[in-house]
């Protein structure tokens, strides 16, 4: 039995469309993703498929064999992992719509200059690649076999990392957490005997536009509502979150994981409180539009906390009048060629690294989760013990960045307080990012002409 590839998210959030030369038969159950005409090819008893545009999404389209392609794609995904599929119209729709918010920001993140360079994107298929034990040549001919190019996995795992980048500089580089709210967090904490619950959550949302008129408001406070009626009388959560959820994850069955209980918005955790496991909440309001949530499990954390400390140091060059980044980024390729060729990381740091920690090696010490900028942190969290990155940019120049070891230590006082902190702006950042993406769709000129048929 050959393990399944894990896609990337982008395949699922259907970000960019397949090449329209991959698309076979429509998958079993799955209609086409137009009534498309068709034309005779060289052969008179030969129909092809007249390609035609389902979405315009500002400068750019997007085609019904694009669409098509990617509904195959994410049925065969659903199917192998046993999960349920929606009505064909419903798929379509949905993925559809993915496809235009991604794209909107893809546009935006390349528009903002923000790029992702070729050993970024080699080093990202390569981890994947060893998580399922398998070489690059068997990786490539395991993707092959699900009807994918490499050529375009590799794209698409570019345009995943992009949409992470744009998120950090639109949405998770502007959330700023006060002192108050981590005294708040550490309170909360300590009456739910030092947060040591976390819940397995699926839900639906429904979003509302921004500046939606009372009509448009109503129109979805019924969708929602419809979507309770169905689970009342027994549908499966994954069935009515495929149909129904306009969330990121609507396909996956709407589940978001387990997550503390300091990660969720309010709004979620005074409603999954009464929740016993497997009970399914009223419908909730929020500034994004309707939810229903669901309590799959909860569990209790270990009583003394932790937190994950990663030894790390880095070479840090600057790029300065008359020295180009591109001539940055080539001498730290050439330093780690050494490194990985046997020279020490710490006499190569002394000699050409430009941070204060020049004199200890680049060495930064025990480094915990958000003490570094997201960039570094990223690269840093993506690197196995021993292992030296490839030339990486910060606000503070270009690094190497090599992992010594890693480790799990007990929570002191400023920890803890750190660890709040962290809490309070993963929270927050969940949120303002649903705002912003809806804001971001809304500037966007789209027409979906799938929905004129």
């Amino acid at each position: 039995m050959r393990p399944a590839i894990p896609l990337p998210a982008f395949l699922f959030a259907a970000a960019l469309a397949a090449s329209p030369a991959a698309i076979a038969q429509p998958a079993p159950g799955v209609a086409p993703a137009s009534k498309l005409e068709t034309s005779l090819a060289s052969s008179p008893s030969r129909i092809v498929p007249v390609d035609r545009i389902v979405a315009v999404v500002n400068d750019e389209v997007i085609t019904s064999n694009e669409l098509n392609d990617r509904v195959q794609l994410v049925v065969r995904q659903l199917q192998r992992g046993g999960g349920q599929l929606p009505p064909a119209d419903v798929l379509q729709r949905q993925l559809l719509e993915r496809m235009i918010n991604d794209r909107v920001q893809v546009q935006l993140a390349k528009e903002s200059g923000i790029r992702v360079d070729d050993a970024t994107v080699e080093k990202a298929v390569q981890r994947i690649a060893d998580d399922n034990n398998l070489s690059m040549t068997d990786f490539r001919a395991a993707l092959e076999r699900d009807g994918i190019r490499f050529s375009r996995f590799r794209e698409d795992m570019r345009n995943e990392i992009l949409l992470q980048r744009v998120r950090e500089k639109e949405v998770e580089n502007a959330v700023v957490v006060t002192d108050a709210e981590v005294e708040t967090e550490l309170a909360r904490e300590a009456r739910e005997r030092g947060g040591d619950t976390e819940y397995q959550l699926a839900h639906v949302l429904v979003l509302v536009p921004q500046q939606a008129t009372p009509e448009q408001i109503e129109s979805r406070r019924r969708r929602a509502l419809q979507a309770l009626s169905e689970l009342r009388r027994g549908a499966t959560f994954a069935q009515v979150s495929a149909t129904y959820s306009d969330a990121p994850d609507a396909l996956q069955g709407g589940e978001l994981g387990w997550r503390a209980a300091g990660r969720l918005p309010s709004v979620f955790l005074d409603a999954i409180e009464k929740l016993q496991p497997g009970e399914v909440s009223d419908i909730l309001r929020s500034p994004n539009g309707f939810h229903i949530v669901k309590l799959l499990d909860k569990r209790g954390k270990d009583a003394q906390p932790t937190v994950a400390q990663t030894r790390v140091r880095h070479i840090l060059i600057r790029a300065k009048e008359g020295t180009s980044e591109a001539d940055v980024r080539e001498r730290l390729a050439r330093l780690r060629e050494r490194i990985a060729g046997g020279a020490d990381f710490a006499e190569l740091a002394k000699v050409h690294s430009e941070d204060a920690t020049a004199s200890k090696g680049g060495d930064l010490g025990w480094v915990a989760p958000g003490e570094t900028v997201p960039e570094f942190e990223r690269a840093m969290n993506s690197l196995r013990n021993g292992e030296t990155s490839a030339p990486i940019q910060s606000p503070f120049g270009w690094h190497l960045v090599q992992v010594l070891e890693r480790r799990n230590e007990a929570l002191s006082e400023d920890r803890k307080k750190l660890a709040a902190r962290q809490t309070v702006r993963a929270r927050k950042a969940d949120e303002a990012f649903q705002e912003w993406l809806r804001q971001t769709r809304d500037r966007a000129f789209v027409e979906n002409r799938l929905e004129e048929r």
